[in-house]
């Protein structure tokens, strides 16, 4: 096994849990963390949470739980290069999304803004909460009581108004300080396996083609040279062949860029990191790559008008269950009644946050739909 940076997150600098445990044994505290996850029902649930297609367009497409495998993969990948911690990397790569609503984006969209005159909803913030609070499996806790530093790297994103009620996980949010690099190696395994497989899935759909794709620079050099070292290969072939490239060119870049990045800011600790600028990038000229095809995706595949229209329902659908929980909390499952009672908004968006896609569109159904009796 290779010997850990002086700077990687271990047991030894870790600072624990909120309620002491008794140390695992065969396995490390950040084993412990991923089996944990893992075993969550909200980590379950991810297996019919929406990428960017709605869970009845078809089997094929990615789901939550399938993106949190691929970044746990590519995050381990990094880790072990760059001598990290592989198990805090993989925890918190699985964790990432458990906060996230049903209907991807346009759910968590539609659940802020039904949230506003309540605090709002973050989907980072919600994946806390999750892992904080909302599991319920343990006899001595609430939660899953994970290590600080795996829900420190839980929390990408935070608004100041948020982390100021978070106390210790919030503070580097209000002191510009990073989380540890096994956190920022998850966060951008994240965006490289979002962006490349939304374009395999995009592709799969037929919502974009490889025609457009030849416009962004870092598609069309691995489809070139794909194309060219394997001109009969029949084209479902010749897009996985070109994803699988870019990844590697991504995460190639990222390696060598971050240990650039290391050796000239010569961290000697842990806090070291935490006071350093963020030291796991891309080099400049892939930073503007990845950027162009973020920006092709956009426009090209999110904003699809077959996109916009689920998206569409998918918000009328979020809007509709948070409007008539708000007005009659009894329509609420009892344990979430026994939230509302402190606080409804919250106890609403928790209900309608940990629902699978099929599961609010049956809801929204049982709720609103006047069906008569054959």
């Amino acid at each position: 096994m290779t010997e850990l940076a002086p700077y990687a997150v271990t047991e030894s600098n870790s600072r624990g849990r909120k309620i002491a445990e008794v140390a695992p044994q065969g396995r490390s505290e950040f084993q412990r963390d991923r089996d944990r996850i893992i075993h969550s029902g909200a980590f379950r649930r991810l297996e019919y949470k929406t990428q960017v297609f709605v869970n009845h367009e078809g089997d094929l497409f990615r789901t939550r739980l399938t993106h949190s495998i691929e970044v746990a993969q590519i995050a381990r990948s990094i880790a072990r290069r760059l001598r990290l911690n592989e198990d805090l990397a993989e925890a918190i790569s699985l964790a990432h999304d458990l906060g996230h609503t049903p209907f991807g984006h346009a759910g968590q969209d539609a659940l802020n803004a039904c949230m506003k005159a309540y605090g709002g909803f973050e989907h980072n913030l919600q994946s806390l909460r999750v892992v904080d609070k909302l599991e319920e499996r343990y006899a001595e806790f609430d939660g899953l009581n994970l290590c600080f530093e795996t829900r420190e790297g839980i929390l990408k994103h935070c608004s100041a108004d948020n982390a100021a009620k978070l106390g210790e996980v919030g503070e580097r949010f209000l002191n510009n300080r990073r989380p540890s690099l096994e956190a920022q190696v998850a966060n951008l395994a994240d965006e490289i396996a979002y962006n490349n497989h939304d374009v395999d899935d995009g592709l799969r759909s037929g919502l974009i083609t490889l025609e457009q794709l030849e416009t962004v620079p870092l598609v069309a050099a691995q489809l070139s040279e794909v194309r060219h070292a394997y001109p009969d290969l029949p084209e479902r072939r010749v897009v996985h062949e070109t994803v699988r490239r870019m990844i590697n060119t991504l995460v190639t870049d990222l390696i060598r860029q971050s240990e650039s990045n290391i050796s000239s800011q010569a961290p000697a600790t842990l806090e070291d990191v935490r006071s350093a600028p963020a030291l796991i990038a891309y080099s400049p000229g892939m930073n503007e790559l990845q950027r162009a095809l973020k920006n092709f995706l956009r426009i090209h595949l999110y904003r699809h008008y077959r996109v916009l229209r689920m998206s569409a329902k998918a918000q009328r659908i979020i809007s509709d269950l948070f409007g008539i929980f708000m007005a009659d909390s009894r329509l609420l499952p009892p344990q979430f009644q026994s939230l509302a009672e402190h606080d409804r908004a919250r106890a609403v968006a928790d209900y309608i946050a940990g629902m699978t896609d099929r599961y609010a569109i049956r809801e929204h159904r049982r709720i609103f739909a006047v069906e008569e009796g054959v």
